[in-house]
């Protein structure tokens, strides 16, 4: 195997469904020779014991190690992240009505937070008076109930975070990714570089 180079690209995070975690689980391999970089996917790197934490960090030099052992006279290439942040999830493959009322419920949070937050914002800053100060000097007169400038104001600020969000139902306004999936992939980053940082400060990351 002399002359064999091995790329090896490793994932920031991965989520895993088997206690057994392989290769092939956390990285993506690219080697001239099949049958070394079929050898190399199927190298388990970690065992996730029931009485354990489901999340690990590996290093990717502990990768190379058992690569090397597997195939000697290779020369592994590290072209991806040097850690990787491994959780072990269970997943229902018959998801019941728990997974249907989690989601009411967090829809319903977010609905009622959503609009608690307009209405105190809007009664922070005085919204009503502002509206009918400027009704009277359009009009004129005082205004009685609902007028056209609120129910104008109402529809464009639905139309205003519709556009920002870039969001409506299951469908994007256009192929940019919405603030939201911005926001969670930065706040993801940010918990996983922390992870990491931890696993290392605590001698607990699987290293060579």
């Amino acid at each position: 195997m002399q002359n064999v180079t091995v790329y090896l690209k490793c994932d920031r995070d991965v989520e895993v469904q088997s206690p057994d975690v392989f290769v092939s689980d956390v990285a993506s391999l690219q080697c001239a020779d099949a049958n070394v970089s079929a050898k190399c996917k199927a190298l388990k790197i970690h065992h996730f014991r029931k009485e354990d934490i489901k999340r690990c960090v590996i290093s990717s030099l502990k990768m190379v190690e058992l690569m090397e052992e597997a195939c000697p006279g290779i020369s592994v290439q590290i072209v991806g992240e040097p850690d990787v942040l491994v959780e072990w999830v269970s997943v229902n493959k018959h998801k019941g009505w728990q997974q249907g009322l989690k989601a009411a419920l967090v829809c319903l949070v977010s609905f009622f937070g959503t609009a608690f937050t307009i209405m105190a914002y809007h009664n922070d800053v005085g919204i009503n008076e502002v509206f009918t100060e400027v009704y009277r000097i359009v009009m004129n007169r005082e205004p009685s109930g609902l007028n056209t400038l609120e129910v104008s104001y109402s529809i464009g600020l639905a139309l205003g975070i519709i556009v920002f969000f870039n969001h409506i139902g299951g469908r994007r306004l256009t192929k940019d990714p919405t603030p939201i999936e911005v926001a969670m992939r930065k706040y993801e980053e940010d918990v996983d570089r922390a992870l990491i940082a931890q696993a290392g400060r605590e001698g607990k990351e699987e290293d060579v």
